[in-house]
């Protein structure tokens, strides 16, 4: 057994004291496995270099998992101060390929390793610390503060996984092999792979919020489907077997891949799998740090193109259609091999969670009722793109880690890996990834009649995102005009100079495109991904498609086009980026406008981005502001409030008095005006609200 083998606590028991003693081990095995597999990494001067062009340089990844402890923490208002804002803004965000995602090399200042390494010190004293003192009730439900440290815990937990793929991917001269880290040594001849009848069924999908495990939103819900009869391939794809698809010159033959593949080869030059490596002898084989003799009864390591690619050459060669399993096949799979979830499978049964090795293993080493590797030794591609479940709620705390990837793009990985671990290796987990990257996944083929539906216009399934869609693209109410248009208009008329605007608390984007009629560029900054997603689809794919809630469940499909807005012109004058108003990154600066609509009375501490702001604005610069002044304790701690409260000496505080004195000494205010705006919540029920817009020059000191 590993030291590095560890599962996870459970949400339930009876005795506080022991549950977070289990919550604290649990901790501390995490943060050591993580900083642990970065001593692959050959010396300090590696952390600057990426593996992969489109991924950050590995700097960027260890600070990561420890500001995100920080930045929950302070967003869900368990904690009131930071450790470092600097490193808790520039490592917040990026590690997905979204549109949003800033890769620009000098838009960051990395740190020193050592300044990194020393924050995480204090990270770990600040999360140990509250595991023992935080308020603790069993079982621990998600609004409970220990859920976020459990969420973090989790966070990390895929991070050790993805941190090794990169670590992988980086060249072989840039890292170096780990006492500790064991590599599989043994290898032999592919097995012949056959095919396993799996009988149909009902399958439901989705588990209970009362589940005794920690869960991420999208596992949460159910679905429903009857699957009919398939046949499995009893063994992972090997190596060896996918050796015939490369000697075929399968990678050469554009008729076994689709756009997206093609895509891909044109890209990445491919002519066989990412982790072998050709030298005059023929392939070999690339471990963690080690090139090795080609183990061909592993698993191969693929991306999902090359999958299906290899699935396409078989059905043509064997006159049969194979193709990847859907979600609910899988799940019978899981069913037929007998599997039972943790704590009470046993890790020994499988290569995961590091109980073996730091490596794949033969294809015919783990034995589940006569499939091999059901679960561990690699991940296994899915043809199935990842969705919300009936029910799907995101957690407020991390509502970007699902919705982002319910866009027909990132297909669920089965299973698990070697280098899995935690939630990873739960039987209700669900991760996807775009295509073409690179996990430590490969996969097996079935022979099925099943189609797996995809929804060509992907309308907006969570109901905030909707009802914004509906204020910023929708109908207008009551002869009440588009507020984001409005507002725009504003900007244009006491902007001096129009060069660059920011857009901050830009929601769904329909401002940020509205600026850009005026203004030569517009970034627009949201703190959720969720809804910047919006944007980003109106601006590659033309389109919002978002439901307008008429009655209970019901709602109405709404589409808006690119080309009915008027944006097709001005589209690529916009960018959207996920940010903290709080705590922006620096590259942020050089505006001749920053408008804020409707944000301050929802930031967590309003003061941290008043104080700051004409740092990021030129000589002439315009502020705008919009609020209704609406402040709750469940965006903004009252101690932050602006205005609407009454101070020691009884005497009214209002929002625009302590704006004038935080931004008196910076800015000149010129304008103050109502603006109505209406927010449909059903057919019958709206919000109807008038926000004061103040407009601030910045002075000229």
């Amino acid at each position: 057994m590993s030291k590095f083998s560890l599962y996870p606590p459970t949400l339930e028991g009876s005795d506080t004291e022991a549950k977070r003693k289990e919550i604290r081990a649990y901790f501390h095995n995490t943060f050591i496995i993580f900083e642990k597999i970065f001593d692959v990494l050959k010396s300090d001067e590696v952390f600057y270099k990426k593996s992969e062009i489109t991924r950050h340089p590995m700097i960027f990844y260890f600070g990561h998992t420890a500001t995100f402890f920080v930045n929950k923490l302070i967003n869900m208002k368990i904690i009131k101060e930071r450790i470092n804002p600097e490193f808790e803004s520039i490592f917040a965000v990026g590690v997905d390929e979204m549109e949003w995602d800033d890769l620009e090399s000098g838009h960051y200042k990395w740190p020193k390793v050592d300044d990194v390494r020393a924050y995480r010190v204090k990270v770990r004293e600040l999360v140990d610390e509250l595991i023992t003192t935080l308020p603790l009730t069993l079982p621990i439900a998600q609004d409970s503060a220990m859920w976020i440290i459990l969420m973090g815990i989790e966070h990390e937990r895929i991070h050790i996984e993805t941190s090794l793929v990169l670590h992988r991917q980086m060249p072989i001269e840039f890292v170096k092999e780990v006492e500790e880290f064991n590599i599989c040594s043994h290898s032999s001849t592919p097995p012949k792979n056959e095919m396993i009848t799996i009988e149909g069924g009902d399958v439901v999908l989705g588990k209970e919020k009362s589940h005794n495990l920690y869960g991420w939103d999208n596992e949460y819900g159910e679905y429903r489907e009857s699957v009919a009869g398939f046949s499995v391939s009893k063994y992972l794809v090997s190596n060896g077997e996918f050796m015939e698809f490369v000697e075929a010159e399968g990678y050469e033959n554009g008729e076994f891949w689709n756009e997206e593949g093609r895509k891909f080869l044109a890209i990445s030059g491919a002519k066989y799998p990412s982790f072998w490596v050709e030298d005059e002898s023929g392939f070999k084989y690339r471990t963690l740090a080690k090139i090795i003799d080609m183990p061909l009864d592993w698993p191969v390591d693929v991306n999902a193109l090359e999958a299906e690619a290899f699935c396409r050459y078989k059905s043509k060669k064997d006159g049969i259609t194979y193709s990847l399993p859907s979600e609910t096949e899988y799940r019978l799979i899981y069913n037929y091999a007998k599997l039972e979830d943790i704590p009470d499978f046993h890790e020994s049964r499988a290569n995961l969670n590091f109980y073996h090795y730091f490596s794949s293993c033969p294809v015919n080493e783990f034995s589940f009722n006569g499939i091999y590797d059901v679960v561990g030794n690699v991940w296994q591609w899915s043809r199935t793109p990842i969705f919300g479940f009936d029910g799907f709620e995101v957690h407020p705390a991390y509502d970007d880690f699902s919705i982002p990837t319910f866009d027909n793009r990132h297909a669920l990985i089965l299973g698990s890996s070697w280098a899995s671990s935690g939630n990873l290796i739960m039987k209700h987990s669900r991760y996807a990834f775009r295509k073409h990257f690179f996990q430590n996944a490969g996969f097996r083929y079935v022979i099925s009649k099943s189609e797996v539906k995809i929804q060509n216009d992907v309308y907006e399934s969570d109901e905030l995102v909707s009802q914004y869609c509906e204020f910023q693209y929708g109908d207008e109410y009551f002869g009440v005009k588009n507020f984001a248009k409005e507002t725009a208009n504003i900007a244009s008329k006491f902007a001096k100079n129009r060069t660059k605007a920011l857009d901050l608390g830009c929601a769904t984007g329909r401002a940020t495109f509205e600026l850009a009629q005026s203004f030569e560029r517009v970034e627009g900054v949201d703190f959720s991904a969720r809804f910047i997603g919006v944007g980003v689809k109106l601006k590659n794919e033309g389109y919002v498609a978002f439901g307008s809630k008429t009655e209970g469940d019901l709602a109405l499909k709404k589409k808006v086009t690119i080309e009915e807005l008027g944006y097709e012109r001005i589209k690529e004058k916009v960018t959207f980026w996920q940010g903290d108003a709080c705590n922006l990154k620096p590259n942020f600066n050089s505006y001749d406008l920053v408008m804020a609509t409707n944000l301050i009375d929802r930031l967590y501490n309003p003061r941290l981005f008043l104080g700051s702001v004409h740092e990021r604005l030129n000589s002439d610069g315009v502020l705008i502001l919009t609020s209704p002044y609406s402040w709750q304790e469940s965006s903004t701690k009252k101690e932050f409030w602006l205005g609407g409260y009454k101070d020691e000496n009884a005497n009214e505080v209002k929002t625009l008095d302590t704006l004038k004195e935080i931004l008196s000494r910076e800015f000149e205010l010129i304008h103050l005006q109502d603006l109505e705006f209406v927010i449909k919540e059903t057919h019958r029920k709206f919000q109807h609200s008038v926000a004061e817009v103040s407009v601030w020059r910045k002075r000229n000191l």
